[in-house]
């Protein structure tokens, strides 16, 4: 019953947005779209192999918006829909006006996300929480996992501000690295750069406007070229020393890196300092290839200087 009612939450809600989009409300262009319905069609999903989307984080209708640019049989199945880690404060609250109209205590706002492939995460909880664990599992059965990086949104008036003047995402939560670096197999990983959704949804509006989405946003959606897991291996060879040879971890039980970086994670780094240093760069890879996707998007605005 769960897995027919999931079914139907992903169908609903992906046809409703792209019926939403093509209804004139606001436009869509999308780019590289084949590389990611490629991964998702890919035989090596049913070999373990996940896939992880990480995109900019622009307002509060990126998802499920962003996705209507996909074919419309990709949401009738929960196999071809991503599964997004929620903050549990603002998705997975119970109002008391849905408590009163539907009498079902409160829970309508958290069924519906749960049932929508949203994993209720706790901000303030770190990277070993259960949420990242499930996502991590999601990975391991070839599953689609949405990344917001930054962890909520930032739309590009609170961009910083770099040595050249040049307006820059926020660093990524650690819990990216940790995700990818701890599946089984390395994960496709796809950078992608979304605009004009932040003129859709504008934070800062006064109730009850902010809760409305302006129409006639003109919205883009690019897929960037996968990261290559050798890419990673190199990096991470380039910046971070290998371990003293014969030297005895100092991991404690439960801290030992799994996953396809395992071993190479073991030869440069022997213990949970040097673990975080691995999982924060393998964040910092991920983070500056969705930045730079979206320099070449967007380089009127990342590139100039705040004005």
């Amino acid at each position: 019953m769960h897995r027919l009612l999931s079914s139907a939450t992903v169908t609903l809600v992906g046809l409703s947005s792209k019926a939403l989009v093509h209804s004139g409300f606001a436009s869509v262009a999308v780019h590289g779209l084949s590389t990611l319905t490629a991964a998702l069609d890919s035989p090596a999903r049913d070999q373990g192999q996940g896939i992880v989307t990480v995109a900019n984080h622009i307002s509060t209708l990126d998802d499920p918006l962003m996705w209507s640019v996909l074919p419309a049989h990709y949401y009738l199945s929960p196999r071809t829909t991503r599964w997004a880690l929620g903050a549990s404060e603002i998705m997975f609250t119970n109002p008391w006006v849905i408590w009163i109209l539907i009498s079902s205590q409160g829970r309508f706002f958290s069924t519906f996300f749960r049932l929508g492939q949203t994993i209720e995460t706790f901000r303030g909880k770190g990277i070993a929480q259960p949420a990242v664990d499930l996502a991590i599992e999601q990975l391991n059965t070839g599953g689609w996992v949405h990344l917001y990086g930054e962890g909520k949104v930032n739309q590009s008036n609170t961009y910083q501000v770099n040595g050249n003047g040049q307006l820059c995402l926020k660093r990524f939560k650690w819990g990216v690295g940790r995700i990818v670096m701890e599946s089984k197999k390395p994960p496709v990983i796809i950078p992608t750069w979304i605009t004009g959704f932040d003129k859709l949804m504008p934070e800062g509006r006064k109730f009850p406007y902010k809760f409305f989405p302006r129409p006639g946003a003109e919205l883009s959606v690019t897929f960037g070229q996968p990261l290559s897991a050798d890419s990673i291996r190199r990096d991470l060879g380039a910046h971070l020393p290998l371990a003293d040879y014969g030297s005895q971890s100092g991991l404690k039980t439960g801290e030992e890196p799994g996953g396809w970086l395992g071993t190479e994670v073991q030869n440069r780094m022997k213990t949970a300092e040097g673990l975080s240093h691995i999982r924060t760069r393998v964040t910092g890879i991920i983070h500056d290839a969705v930045e730079n996707l979206g320099r070449s998007v967007s380089a009127r605005l990342l590139d100039n200087n705040r004005i």
